[in-house]
This record gives structure tokens, C-alpha cells and sequence, in this order.
């Protein structure tokens, strides 16, 4: 039986603390982790696929598995749009043999943690500051300035949490960052999983 089995990867961030950019490193780095992918009551933006960026499901689908208690954790972020994640999304990746890696938000990171225990890393990636992350957002050049503030006031209050995680990577310099995170992956894993 492989030592990483029924472990879990959580990475949790304010928007635009790097947090997509890391989970892909780490990806790339160790073939044995897999991307959980999260389900979604909302709809398909651009060329997103069902069951390759999300699992897209319909309301009455998604609420059927909550009182199904087929959710590991989930959220309703907007009226009518959940996200979650499904305990067989996990399965299907420890039937790999390999190991999740959940990409959630702050509240649903903790509370996968609470559940899994010393199962789970959970890493906040922090942002070196509220003003540094001001900046990333005004240069992704795709917000008003209105959802920039509602971001950063957002990103603020995730960052009081930043405590309840298990460890915290500091995105100053992306390669550094990504270095520390996969550093964490190692500890956690055993130097047998990067082989």
C-alpha cells in the first residue's frame, strides 16, 4: 500500500495571491498528485468542459448530493450557485493511487481539514501584502475598480484565517513560493513520492 493513500492537498489563497499558478507547479512537479475538480451549479464560461475544469451539475442534481452527503465540503457563494467538492472525486483519485490536490476557498479549506486531520496539508498562500495584491488585480486588467475593492476586502478578511492552516507560503517571489509549497508537499508525502 502506498504511503501517501487517503492523503489529501489543500490550497487555499485570496484571488490573485498566486494560488492557480503554485497548484499548477505542483502539478507539474509530482505526476503523482491529481487536480480535484470541484462541482458547480454555474455555467460553462468560454471553452470550459464538464468534468475538466468542473463538474458542471444542475441545482437540483447539486442539492440532491448535498442531502445525499455526497460533499466533502461545499458552499453557496451566490444565491443558486454552489461549489463543492465530491467525496468520489477523491476516491477516484486515491483508486490512482494518487494524491488530490483541492484548489477551494479559505472556509471550505478549513473546514476539509477539520474533517481529514493529519490526512490533509493545508497551505494558505499568502499575497506579501494587501497593496501588492492591489496591484495584481489592476493589472489583470479584467475588474472595475468597484470588484477590486470588494476583492481586496475579501482578500483581507480570508487572511485572518491564514492562522487555522496548517502552513503558510508566502508569494513574494512566485519561485520561491512554489519552492516552499513543494518543500511542505515533500515533508508531508515522504521522499518516496517524488520518486
Amino acid at each position: 500500500m502506498s504511503t501517501s493513500l487517503k492523503k489529501v492537498i489543500i490550497l487555499a489563497a485570496p484571488s490573485g495571491a498566486g494560488k492557480t499558478t503554485i497548484t499548477k507547479y505542483l502539478l507539474e512537479r509530482f505526476p503523482r498528485l491529481a487536480f480535484s475538480i470541484s462541482a458547480t451549479t454555474r455555467s460553462p464560461r468560454g471553452t470550459e468542459q464538464d468534468g475538466v475544469e468542473y463538474h458542471f451539475l444542475s441545482l437540483a442534481k447539486f442539492e440532491g448530493l448535498i442531502y445525499q452527503n455526497e460533499f466533502l465540503e461545499y458552499e453557496q457563494v451566490y444565491e443558486g450557485v454552489y461549489y463543492g467538492t465530491l467525496k468520489s472525486e477523491l476516491e477516484r483519485i486515491w483508486a490512482l493511487d494518487k494524491v488530490p490536490v483541492l484548489d477551494i476557498d479559505v472556509k471550505g479549506a478549513i473546514h476539509v481539514q477539520k474533517q481529514l486531520g493529519d490526512k490533509s496539508l493545508s497551505i494558505f498562500i499568502m499575497p506579501p501584502s494587501v497593496d501588492a495584491l492591489r496591484e495584481r488585480l489592476l493589472n489583470r486588467q479584467t475588474e472595475t475598480p468597484e470588484s477590486i475593492q470588494t476583492r481586496i476586502d475579501k482578500a483581507e478578511y480570508e487572511m485572518s484565517f491564514s492562522n487555522q492552516f496548517n502552513a503558510i507560503v508566502k508569494n513574494e517571489v512566485l519561485e520561491t513560493a512554489c519552492t516552499d509549497a513543494a518543500n511542505l508537499l515533500v515533508q508531508f508525502l515522504g521522499p518516496d513520492f517524488i520518486k
